[in-house]
């Protein structure tokens, strides 16, 4: 019996490896409703072209570093994944869905990454980081969703997809690792850029440039770009390759959390009994996914 190699995971996570990397979704959690409050209406395409290209274009020029061989494909396929793609889909599903619905929708993402693990990376999970997945998603869906969810079809179809690309790139970051020497903050500026110029054209030709910018609508662009983006996605690289993909992706469910709590924080919403549950189920399957990750690593698969 021949055992097909997989990523090296590290015995140890650290404290410190998954609160940085959490700071990620916690930030993204934000992400609807600034779209909602800040940005100019119906601008998908906008959104996402400004959250990705100036940022990229930005740590480019911090960097001053490009791909060499292989990496401009594989900045490439990352691009799209992460940016290119998911970005616009992100937006499209916040424009026509709640928060509450997307994000139940989102956190599935730990069941597709330990799907694409398993198929890419010959990784087999364990039970238990599966359990918590499932149930994870639903604390999420107890916490977020109410009688008056609006179910936009277009949207929960958007939103699926985003999550799955999502959870491809996470598996194929995890996979390829970054050249050796190369800064994190350089090859996320590739990503970003590739992924923004992916998007330019597409957005010039269906939607154009808005006539006006408000102050409100710099302010949403500047924070989604820099905090939600540039910074984000530069701690989310770095917890990929030092944590298992699911461990990771056990960490998405934050970003529902964090919205939630800035509810009740900043808006003066109170929860249900039945949210009140969900959000404790969804805060016991993240520590419960996380310990265990701690000490069972995921297994790679035996191959004859």
């Amino acid at each position: 019996m021949a055992v097909i190699a997989a990523p090296r995971v590290p015995a140890l996570r650290t404290a410190p490896d998954l609160a940085l990397t959490a700071l990620a979704p916690a930030a993204w959690g934000t992400t609807y409703v600034v779209t909602a409050t800040l940005l100019p209406p119906d601008r998908p395409l906008l959104a996402a072209t400004l959250r990705a290209l100036p940022a990229g274009l930005i740590l480019l020029a911090a960097t001053r570093r490009l791909p060499a061989g292989a990496w401009w494909w594989r900045s490439a396929v990352l691009g799209l994944l992460n940016f290119g793609a998911f970005f616009p889909l992100l937006f499209f599903a916040a424009y026509r869905l709640p928060g509450g619905v997307a994000a139940t929708i989102g956190s599935v993402q730990p069941l597709v990454v330990a799907l694409f693990s398993l198929l890419i990376l010959r990784l087999k999970p364990t039970a238990r980081l599966l359990a918590a997945a499932l149930v994870g998603t639903g604390g999420v869906a107890l916490l977020t969703l109410t009688a008056q969810a609006r179910l936009d079809p277009l949207g929960i179809a958007a939103m699926l997809t985003a999550t799955s690309l999502m959870g491809l790139a996470v598996v194929l970051t995890k996979k390829w690792g970054r050249p050796e020497g190369v800064p994190l903050l350089a090859v996320t500026g590739w990503q970003l850029t590739l992924g923004g110029l992916m998007i330019a054209p597409l957005t010039l030709a269906t939607e154009g440039l808005p006539a006006t910018l408000t102050g409100r609508n710099l302010l949403g662009f500047l924070y989604l770009g820099v905090v939600g983006t540039a910074v984000t996605y530069a701690l989310w690289f770095r917890g990929i390759q030092r944590l298992a993909p699911t461990s990771v992706s056990l960490l998405g469910l934050v970003n529902p959390l964090v919205a939630t709590v800035g509810g009740l924080v900043f808006l003066g919403q109170v929860l249900t009994g039945w949210q009140s549950l969900g959000l404790a189920v969804a805060l016991g399957a993240l520590v419960a996914g996380q310990t265990r990750a701690r000490r069972a690593p995921e297994k790679p698969l035996d191959a004859s």
